[in-house]
């Protein structure tokens, strides 16, 4: 892993041991951007303050051995990305902005992509965690993963119904609560479609009431226009010495009979008059037509302003015109049907909840079996590895309770409370000794006892959810002595399983690492590439005698280390 411009870290390279790897340094120097780097190779959150002063940006680049047709490689491959030699390449750079990006691969992708990898590829513990354990959610999960699918599966089909169940009493809340407003908004519609009804309006009905209204109102002009028009196309009886055009044509045409036989040209002018002739008279008769069938009565005029009044009305309150009239009738009435039905719905809802919270019930049974179950064999592994831990005597185990309430559902004869991931507490307890009453971790132990519980936690995780790599910040806070050497013993067996990384300031924790990395800043407090370095031989003797007394030249502290080494030698 290289890490450029990240807090005190200028330009430095870790390499990590294929087994146990311990990060050591003093105090500020630098050893938690370790766990900060991975972290963000892992999809952690970016922080612009990481970024390190009169930088633009910080940049992280790892390189991840990952087994052909491991998850995350199929992961990563569906991505896009490309695997180098059976390895992962990932980089992530974090701006002085605080903007964030990352490639897989060499491909980008979104950060969350590599935060889906990480489940697959790393298991980071801190001082953080430490205190999350203390959470009884975090516990009850704790509990669930370690049960794996004998929890899992009733799980899944608890939360179905529960999903369900929401829903249900979501919308019958809706349903009985806006009562009234229902009720209201159906008195409206019902009012609507009955004022529409009578009415009876018809597609188009406005159109052609519109224009009979403009041909009555105009009814004289019309008339006396027809008729002029018909004189002076067929003559007017009351003028028989009058010109007309049809008399007109007639003439033209008989001039031209007298002489077509002489020549087509004129022969074909004739054939044309001649359907101008019939043409004149054709339109001549529908104008007298027009003008007989002409009503100019005003009865009817006034019948159908009345109607189109009455129609008018209705589009003012529903719509444009009649055809969105229709339409708003329409859906109106599909809405006044579903209102109506509330109370049937009700009815079916009510029924469906009550019939849901007793499957939820048995659900909630079935699922609580199956964590107290799990938890005995939890609590007796995890029970087994504080005995490895300088802890012979603790005894952990599971208390799994429910809570009543009269709102709840029903399990093992009583109503208790329930939500999304079942009706169990779970609570981890500890009796650190012989004749301890069991207490909640949270209040009955200490902090080197919580390091420890937390540890072998992980381990008993270990093998059953294994993931090729463990990073630990720190978890060896609040230890000393005979716990610190039983700490180290047992990350190194655990390191034979998998890749176990260590920030520490144990030496006893640090001597039995495969590799042991020192982090140490420059005269001018930055951690260059020189700053990261593996220790052998002489110079980890003198780190581990400076862990131990402050002085890397005491004769006392060199023996001690020396001491370390060879029982953790011995111990491998």
């Amino acid at each position: 892993m290289r890490i450029r411009s990240l807090g005190v870290i200028d330009d430095a390279v870790v390499e990590l041991s294929p087994g146990f790897t311990a990060v050591t340094g003093e105090t500020g120097a630098g050893k938690t951007m370790v766990v900060t780097s991975l972290g963000l190779l892992l999809g952690g959150r970016a922080d612009a303050a990481l970024v390190r002063i009169g930088a633009k940006n910080a940049v992280v680049e790892g390189r991840i051995a990952v087994p052909g047709g491991a998850a995350a490689a199929v992961r990563a491959e569906e991505a896009g990305a490309e695997l180098d030699d059976g390895a992962l390449l990932i980089s992530r750079t974090v701006s002085a902005e605080g903007r964030s990006r990352a490639h897989l691969g060499g491909r980008s992708v979104p950060v969350g992509m590599l935060a889906e990898l990480a489940d697959e590829l790393v298991a980071v513990h801190g001082q953080t965690d430490q205190q999350g354990l203390l959470k009884l959610s975090r516990q009850r999960q704790a509990l669930d993963r370690y049960a794996g699918d004998a929890v899992a599966g009733p799980l899944d089909k608890y939360a179905g119904a529960y999903r369900r169940l929401r829903a249900v009493a979501t919308e019958l809340d809706e349903i009985t609560t806006r009562a009234r407003e229902r009720a209201q908004e159906a008195d409206l519609l019902r009012y609507g479609l009955e004022e529409v009804a009578a009415v009876e309006p018809r597609a188009g009905e406005d159109v052609e009431l519109a224009e009979e209204a403009e041909r009555l109102g105009h009814a004289e002009a019309l008339a006396s226009a027809a008729t002029a028009a018909h004189a002076a196309l067929a003559g007017n009886p009351e003028d028989p010495e009058g010109v007309d055009a049809a008399t007109l044509v007639a003439g033209a045409q008989r001039a031209l009979d007298a002489v077509r036989s002489h020549d087509p040209a004129l022969a074909a002018l004739a054939e044309r008059i001649g359907e101008v002739g019939i043409l004149l008279r054709d339109v001549a008769g529908e104008l007298a037509g027009y003008a007989d069938d002409l009503d100019a009565d005003p009865l009817r005029l006034a019948a159908v302003e009345e109607r189109r009044a009455a129609l008018t009305a209705l589009t003012r309150k529903y719509g444009e015109d009649v055809a969105t009239v229709l339409a708003w009738s329409e859906q109106s009435a599909a809405r006044l049907t579903e209102l109506d039905g509330d109370d049937e719905r009700i009815g079916e809802l009510t029924a469906e909840r009550d019939a849901l919270r007793a499957e939820l019930g048995g659900l909630a049974q079935a699922l609580s079996d199956a964590r107290t179950e799990a938890a005995e064999r939890f609590a007796a592994a995890v029970t087994a590895e504080l005995a490895s831990l300088a802890m012979p005597h603790a005894r952990v185990s599971f208390e799994i309770r429910q809570t009543e309430d009269p709102e709840g559902v029903e399990v093992g004869g009583r109503t208790v409370a329930y939500g999304p991931s079942g009706a169990d507490e779970v609570e981890l307890l500890l009796a650190p000794h012989p004749g301890a009453p069991p207490r909640p971790i949270a209040k009955g132990a200490s902090g080197g006892e919580l390091s420890r519980v937390m540890l072998a936690v992980e381990v008993v995780f270990a093998g059953t959810d294994p993931v090729p790599t463990y990073l630990f910040d720190e978890v060896d806070a609040g230890v000393g002595g005979k716990a610190a050497v039983e700490i180290g013993r047992r990350l190194a067996r655990l390191a034979k399983s998998a890749q176990v990384v260590v920030v520490t300031h144990l030496p006893q924790v640090a001597a039995f690492a495969d590799r042991q990395l020192l982090v140490e800043k420059t005269n001018d407090g930055s951690v260059t590439r020189s700053g990261v370095k593996v220790l052998e031989g002489e110079e980890r003797i003198r780190e581990l005698s400076r862990m131990l007394a402050g002085q890397e030249d005491s004769e006392t502290a060199r023996a001690h280390a020396e001491e370390l080494l060879e029982t953790a030698r011995a111990d491998a």
